[in-house]
Parts: C-alpha cells; sequence; structure tokens
C-alpha cells in the first residue's frame, strides 16, 4: 500500500498547488516571474503583486541609503489616501486635487492622537516645523515628508495627483532590502512586466555613493498568497 502524503500544518490545497513546481533556487527572467506569479494568484481576491529587492548595501550609514519614488506606468490597482498639511490656497489647491484630508493645527492633533487614516502625507515646507513634532508617530511609518521624493513641495496639486495616480515611494529596510507593492493580479502580465521593470530601474537608478561591490544581489516577486519567484538580477536591471 502507497504511503499517504503527509499534510504540513497550516498549509492548504490551494497554497500546496500555487507552490507546486516552484524551485526557490532557480532564478528566472522577468517574463517567465511575472507568467509564473500571475498564474498562481488563485485567492478569491485581487493579490497584489510584489517585486522585493536585496541590495548590498548597509543602511546605517548615510550614505548607502536608498530612497525615492516612482510613478508606475498601470498604477498600483489600488487609490491610495492623500493627507495634506498645508493652510490658506495651498490647502484649497490640495482639496481641489483630489486630497482625502487636508489641515494644519487640526491635522497635527489628530494624527498625535494616533489616527492614520492614509498612505501618503504631502506637507508645504512652511509647516515642516509643525509636521517635525509627529517624528515618533510619522518616522516608524514610513509616513515623514520628505523633499527627496516630492512630498515637501509647494506643488501640491501635482504632489496629490502622483500620489492618487500610482507614485509608489520606496526606503531602503535595516536588512538592506527594498520593496513594494507594484500592481494586481488582475493587471495583465504586459502591465505587471511594465510595473515591475519601472521599479526596478528607480531603485538602481538610486544606487547610493557608499554602495561597494555588487548592488543588486537578489531580486524576487510574488503574490499576497502565492509564492515567492527569484529573478535573475542581472536579465532585471538589464537595458529594456
Amino acid at each position: 500500500m502507497a504511503e499517504a502524503k503527509k499534510k504540513i500544518p497550516g498549509v492548504t490545497k490551494r497554497m500546496a498547488k500555487s507552490h507546486a513546481g516552484i524551485d526557490p533556487r532557480k532564478l528566472h527572467s522577468l517574463d517567465e516571474a511575472v507568467k509564473l506569479i500571475k498564474s498562481r494568484a488563485s485567492a478569491k481576491f485581487d493579490e497584489t503583486i510584489e517585486v522585493s529587492m536585496n541590495l548590498g548595501v548597509d543602511p546605517k550609514y548615510p550614505d548607502q541609503q536608498v530612497r525615492g519614488v516612482v510613478s508606475l506606468p498601470n498604477g498600483t490597482g489600488r487609490t491610495a489616501r492623500v493627507a495634506v498639511f498645508a493652510r490658506g490656497p495651498k490647502a484649497e489647491e490640495a482639496k481641489a486635487a483630489g486630497a482625502d484630508i487636508v489641515g494644519a493645527d487640526d491635522l497635527f492633533e489628530i494624527i498625535n492622537g494616533g489616527k492614520i487614516d492614509f498612505d501618503r502625507l504631502i506637507a508645504t515646507p512652511d509647516l515642516m516645523a509643525l509636521v517635525g513634532r509627529l517624528g515618533k508617530v510619522l518616522g516608524p511609518r514610513g509616513l515623514m515628508p520628505n523633499p527627496k521624493v516630492g512630498t515637501v513641495t509647494m506643488d501640491v496639486k501635482k504632489a496629490v495627483a502622483d500620489a492618487k495616480g500610482g507614485a509608489v515611494e520606496f526606503r531602503v529596510e535595516k536588512a538592506g532590502i527594498v520593496q513594494a507593492g507594484i500592481g494586481k493580479a488582475s493587471f495583465t502580465e504586459a502591465q505587471i512586466h511594465q510595473n515591475a521593470k519601472a521599479f526596478i530601474d528607480a531603485v538602481v537608478k538610486a544606487k547610493p555613493t557608499g554602495a561597494k561591490g555588487t548592488y543588486v544581489r537578489k531580486v524576487a516577486m510574488s503574490s499576497t498568497m502565492g509564492p515567492g519567484v527569484r529573478i535573475d538580477p542581472s536579465n532585471a536591471t538589464a537595458v529594456s
């Protein structure tokens, strides 16, 4: 009698099926990875497609920080909630551009009280002294406005439009990893490929002066409930 297959605790039949045949050591082209991830995203909701990059940097050094923003050509598949610190005409400009929350001292009190009901925070330069007092609340969540990524600006109309239109902000984490959601499983393969390439290219262009040796060490793609697929870094970072 054939021995029954052992069931691994916590692994559903759907998960087992989606992971079947995936070699965690094999390096794929970006095209191959997109096909594998999309074909195995079988959850009952529209899964998020994520790209993760392991970089040859040590974020504890100022000259090895990696941070930036990229506008994905096909958006992210979701509309970000945007909050804006602004007063007077700039506040009205932010509201007209579609900002979800606009304020100054009142917005400060809301955030300081622990209510953070937004995905992106934009501020005009004149209010950064006020926003700076929220560093302990916003910093750990990666929401502190920064001029380097266009979230401290007088052009609040453009900043709000970018945030609503699919701009993705990225920042290296302690282990030298940068990751972001770059689309949805319902996107076409071409849309996922274009978004992934735009994100990877932006991270490559953000290479800091202090990076030594190999900059992009590993690249992987996954869906919310699906397997991770490794991508050949030389293929992912090649010129389109």
